[in-house]
């Protein structure tokens, strides 16, 4: 599927991702988190259609991907990851979009998500797609234990 973002000014193909693509997506983890998932964690999740991986290539190289699970009417954003030479161009936005367009021809009702607390660019982006704070898991994250933000977004 090609998408753009709201902006328009860019357009990007996003594809699922499965199986076949858990090395790149551990490639591309490492290089975005100190704390990541691991491919144990990947196969499973993907094996048992726990959750959905959209990703974005470029020369065939995975440079961006949104893993996410719908379960009933809500969604949970899982992870997002942007290849830091290719950030500042419009893919979190793409593929939050893809997500957020699945999710309503899935007649999901609402979209949940934690982000750390540092994290602006991020913070910015959801709350561009609507999400509001809802709530706040202290000390959260085992790398930082840093603060999680809770967001909300009704679709």
């Amino acid at each position: 599927m090609s998408a753009q973002s709201r902006s328009g000014k860019t357009s990007f193909n996003v594809i699922r991702l499965g199986e076949n693509d858990v090395d790149d997506l551990i490639a591309l983890e490492s290089l975005c988190f100190a704390y990541h998932w691991t491919r144990e964690q990947f196969l499973l999740g993907l094996e048992r259609n726990a959750f959905v991986v959209f990703g974005i290539r470029e020369a065939e190289r995975l440079v961006g991907y949104i893993a996410f699970s719908v379960i009933l009417d809500e969604m949970e954003i899982l992870n997002i990851a942007v290849h830091p030479d290719a950030r500042r161009r419009g893919m979190g936005a793409v593929l939050l979009e893809s997500a957020l367009a699945y999710s309503r021809e899935k007649q999901v009702a609402k979209s949940f998500l934690d982000v750390k607390e540092s994290n602006a660019p991020a913070i910015a982006l959801y709350e561009k797609y609507g999400y509001k704070q809802i709530g706040v898991r202290k000390k959260y994250y085992p790398d930082t234990r840093e603060d999680a933000l809770l967001y909300r977004c009704d679709l």
